[in-house]
């Protein structure tokens, strides 16, 4: 592979001038807003060709780690996560395709954009980057310009990314928060969100699934934020008519508060639905057994287990028998799905056999 122009790249001295000029009338606002430098993994069996290109990026302000392989690529990749990798396709043993699907197969690093560099030019070697998820393409020999101006595109679309992700973040700890003014509740949030994640895992549901379970664990009762002290201390035989219609408005704040984000997609129907009953009794919706999506009836199951074996001012924890007897009886009445209690309890008990 060849660029077209040749490295290192000349600054004038006009350029350095002003540089110089633009570092010190920032310097005190990074002391106070420090930015990392967005980081590149540069993959190419070429080690001149990887020198070559990690010093153009390295020029342009970017933290710059190279690898001759898959093997190494995927070793930085556990060492610490780039925030754009720029790969080549043919190289010995495992190809760029190979590490790019590994890359887009797994949840914790499917958001980082993916670059192929390649001198093929048959439309099936480009129809097969872009099935094993590649996000755009370089082709040799590789322009300098172009390099950078795609590079620059894609780094801005990974930080508003990691911004969504920030805002998620900011959202479960909210949850936490609501979750702290119940002494009573301490630990619900975690416990939800480790068990409903493991029993989607239990049921063979997909990732995407998965992770909205363990986030509808910490975000399901979000919406409690509005709810007044006086009200959600009580016990809900205790409400008055008024309060309760507050208390079960919660789900509807929860949703409304989560909507803007795309990401949340799949965790909206858990705090929506996490309250309806198979039998329509619950709300808000009053939505009946085949109304109610998958995920908020799994979150459920989790949800009314540790409710039933955890200490409250207004009853004792029952035993996980006690439980187990409960929540069957409540299915066959119709509050709960009958098949996903089976399967909550079964696989408690696989989880014990194991340990």
């Amino acid at each position: 592979m060849s660029f077209t122009r040749e490295i290192p790249i000349i600054v004038s001295s006009d350029d350095r001038t002003t540089s110089s000029r633009k570092l010190a009338s920032d310097r005190g606002m990074n002391n106070l807003f420090p930015r990392r430098q967005p980081r590149i993994l540069v993959v190419d069996d070429q080690a001149s060709i990887a020198g070559l290109m990690s010093q153009l990026l390295t020029l342009r302000g970017y933290d710059v780690v190279t690898a001759s392989n898959v093997e190494q690529a995927e070793a930085e990749l556990r060492k610490r996560p780039p925030d754009l990798i720029l790969s080549d396709v043919k190289m010995p043993g495992r190809s760029g395709y190979d590490l790019c699907r590994t890359v887009k197969s797994d949840p914790a690093t499917r958001l980082i954009p993916f670059v192929l560099i390649t001198g093929l030019t048959d439309s099936t070697d480009k129809l097969q980057g872009i099935e094993a998820g590649a996000d755009d393409f370089l082709n040799k020999p590789v322009l300098a310009e172009e390099l950078t101006a795609r590079v620059k595109s894609l780094l801005r679309v990974k930080e508003f990314t990691d911004e969504l992700e920030t805002v998620d973040s900011v959202l479960c700890t909210l949850g936490l928060i609501v979750e702290g003014r119940d002494p009573y509740t301490e630990g619900h949030c975690e416990r939800l969100a480790t068990q409903a994640a493991q029993l989607g895992r239990h049921l063979g549901l997909d990732a995407d699934s998965i992770l909205a379970l363990r986030r509808g664990g910490y975000l399901h009762d979000l919406g409690k934020i509005a709810v007044p002290d006086a009200i959600l201390k009580k016990s809900a035989p205790r409400l008055t008519p008024e309060e309760w219609a507050i208390m079960k408005q919660h789900p509807v704040t929860g949703e409304n508060i989560c909507k803007p984000l795309k990401s949340l997609r799949l965790v909206l129907p858990i705090i929506r639905h996490h309250h309806e009953h198979s039998d329509g009794s619950g709300y808000p919706d009053a939505l009946r057994a085949g109304e109610i999506p998958l995920l908020p009836r799994v979150l459920q199951v989790v949800d009314v287990y540790d409710a039933l074996v955890t200490e409250r001012p207004y009853k004792p924890a029952l035993s996980h028998e006690e439980a187990a007897q409960t929540m069957r009886e409540e299915a066959r009445q119709g509050l709960w799905d009958a098949e996903l209690v089976d399967e909550f309890f079964s696989m408690l008990v696989q989880e014990r056999d194991v340990a």
